[in-house]
C-alpha cells in the first residue's frame, strides 16, 4: 500500500493517483452510515499499511466523511493501545465526523484471539461500542426523519504558519 505523496492532485480529482483499494472504499463512502477502523497495535501505534491507506482515504475524500460516525478499536498484546487508539480517532475528528464513545478506551488484549476472548472488560467495551454506535445511528436517522439539517460547514481555512512578508 503506497503512502501519500501529498501531490495534490485528488484535490481536483476526488481521487488518489494510485488506483487500488482507496479509490473503491472511497466510491463506496456515499452509501456508508459509519465508519468503523481496527488494527493491531505495532511499536504503540496502528499497523503502518492502515495509516498509509486512512492517510490516502481521508485527505482525496474529505467532504465524504463529515457527519458519519466513526469508531476506532485496537487489539495489543500489553501496551501502546491508548497511543493507537487515539491517532485513529484523529482521522475523525479533523474530518468533522462524531466519534462514538465506550466506557473505556474502545481496545482489547491478548497476543492470540483465544487470549482476547478471555478480556471480559474489553470484549464489554467493545458490546457497549457496538449499543452506542446503533443508537448515535438511529438518533441520527430520526433526526433526519424529523428535518433536521446536517451542519452547513464554511469554506476551510489553511494557514501556513511560516510566513513570507
Amino acid at each position: 500500500m503506497p503512502g501519500c505523496i501529498a501531490c495534490g492532485k485528488c484535490a481536483d480529482s476526488g481521487r488518489c493517483i494510485w488506483n487500488d483499494q482507496v479509490n473503491e472504499v472511497g466510491e463506496r463512502l456515499g452509501g456508508m452510515d459509519a465508519l468503523v477502523i481496527g488494527s493491531p497495535v505495532y511499536y504503540a501505534g496502528p499497523s503502518g499499511q492502515l495509516t498509509a491507506f486512512l492517510d490516502r482515504l481521508f485527505y482525496s475524500n474529505k467532504g465524504a466523511m463529515a457527519g458519519k460516525p466513526g469508531a476506532a478499536v485496537v487489539s495489543c498484546r500489553r501496551g501502546g493501545a491508548s497511543a493507537a487508539f487515539d491517532r485513529l480517532n484523529k482521522y475523525f475528528t479533523i474530518s468533522s465526523m462524531p466519534v462514538v464513545p465506550s466506557q473505556y478506551w474502545n481496545q482489547v488484549h491478548g497476543l492470540t484471539p483465544e487470549d482476547v476472548r478471555k478480556d471480559e472488560e474489553g470484549l464489554q467495551t467493545m458490546r457497549t461500542l457496538g449499543e452506542n454506535m446503533a443508537w448515535l445511528l438511529r438518533c441520527i436517522d430520526a433526526g433526519r426523519k424529523a428535518g433536521v439539517k446536517p451542519p452547513v460547514y464554511e469554506p476551510k481555512i489553511a494557514t501556513n504558519f511560516i510566513q513570507e512578508d
